[in-house]
């Protein structure tokens, strides 16, 4: 690693002001910060001195979501090997052309090593047009505006297909990414600056464009052609026999969106994120005291036409993308609220936003997304409100 280091050294002549390649020191910036440490520190008296920096707040969300990337492997190919399966029970011979028989791993739901590799065959190449597109933008504008690429697009690329269905066709991928980048972020004036999650931004976008390669039940099996509705959309719809138990919801051994279905794992990123000081806890425990307690009340109230009144909170919990909304992408210190007491405000919002959409809306029983961005946009005003207070407390007390 010697001979790159130095490499790189003598590069940065050709890349530094006055250099022939100064317009493209973003990139060079962004090569040598991703295999090593800055040289650079901080020098005098007048800074505050902290371990947690960009990047390692970064790679410690990166590290959080690993157990729901390695279940979206798992569950996408188990969901597809299951459907498989099933069909080829009752048509023999239907599948016996698919990529999975090519490798030789058959149609066994029970397979760990099977399962896993064909969830890698559709999560990868979603996750590789998201860095290619996604990236793409990222060093564009930040070579135009002379800044550096931050570390943060390594998230939102993983963020971004973990909460895609495993069908998504890759030009839609590509289309929604640039959308989430350059729409979402970009145009407020890129890292730091942007009011919605770039991430749930290009979700949006590619919900409300492409409706039904996103939102059809067709969508959350890994197969074309085979359909199963996801269990939010079996408590919504009376004439459906609910098909899966609440442990499975849990484990998240059900049809969603390839890094959604686990409460588990984002359970364990909560922890890891928690005790590195990283995510807000005040904004998780806030958003699942506004969906219980809104689940509560829907309860209480009853319906006879409409199933979801009677979904109790617990299932709201494990299924759909609250889990993963809740611990990953309501808590971004940037399109999130600031202010610790607004933190509360803004996470109690967006859990009763979100059993709101479900219940009151039942043609669409999701709603994490839509509860989220509505979140970020009143997050500014909920920290305006909690700041003013502040400084009217603080002229109270100094009022000679």
């Amino acid at each position: 690693m010697k001979f790159l280091r130095n490499f790189l050294d003598k590069q940065h002549k050709h890349f530094s002001k006055g250099g022939k390649l100064e317009r493209l020191y973003p990139v060079y910036e962004m090569v040598d910060t991703i295999l090593y440490s800055p040289g650079l520190t901080t020098k005098g008296k007048t800074h505050v001195r902290d371990g947690l920096d960009l990047k390692r707040m970064m790679i410690v969300v990166v590290v959080a979501l690993i157990p729901a990337t390695l279940f979206a492997l798992y569950n996408t190919g188990y969901q597809a090997n299951l459907a498989m399966q099933n069909l080829n029970q009752q048509f023999p011979g239907t599948w016996q052309g698919d990529v999975a028989n090519w490798l030789g791993l058959g149609f066994d739901p029970s397979s760990l090593f099977g399962n896993i590799i064909l969830g890698a065959l559709y999560f990868f190449p979603v996750y590789l047009v998201t860095l290619a597109f996604g990236g793409f933008w990222e060093v564009l504008f930040a070579t135009i505006r002379r800044h550096e690429v931050t570390e943060g697009f390594l998230v939102t690329s993983l963020l971004f297909p973990l909460i895609l269905p495993p069908s998504i066709p890759l030009w839609q991928v590509a289309i929604g990414i640039s959308f989430g980048v350059v729409i979402g972020k970009e145009v407020f004036g890129g890292v730091g600056m942007n009011v919605l999650n770039p991430a749930l931004t290009a979700r949006a976008f590619l919900f409300f464009a492409y409706p039904a390669q996103i939102s059809g039940d067709k969508v959350w099996v890994a197969v074309d052609g085979l359909s199963r509705a996801t269990p939010l959309a079996e408590m919504a719809d009376s004439s459906m026999h609910l098909s899966t138990t609440i442990t499975d919801a849990f484990f998240g051994l059900i049809p969603g969106s390839m890094g959604e279905t686990s409460a588990l794992a984002c359970l364990i990123g909560a922890v890891v994120l928690i005790v590195t000081k990283v995510g807000s806890w005040r904004i998780m425990l806030s958003i699942i005291v506004g969906a219980g307690l809104t689940a509560l009340l829907f309860n209480a109230i009853g319906s006879s036409t409409n199933p979801m009144f009677n979904v109790s909170p617990l299932w709201h919990f494990v299924t759909g993308g609250f889990a993963f909304g809740t611990v990953f992408m309501a808590t971004d210190p940037v399109s999130a609220a600031m202010t610790e007491k607004g933190k509360y405000v803004y996470g109690f919002l967006i859990g009763l936003l979100v059993v709101m959409v479900r219940v009151v809306n039942p043609a669409f029983p999701e709603g994490m997304m839509l509860a989220i961005l509505f979140g970020n946009v009143f997050a500014p005003i909920i920290d305006k409100i909690f700041l003013n207070a502040n400084i009217k407390r603080r002229q109270l007390r100094n009022v000679v």
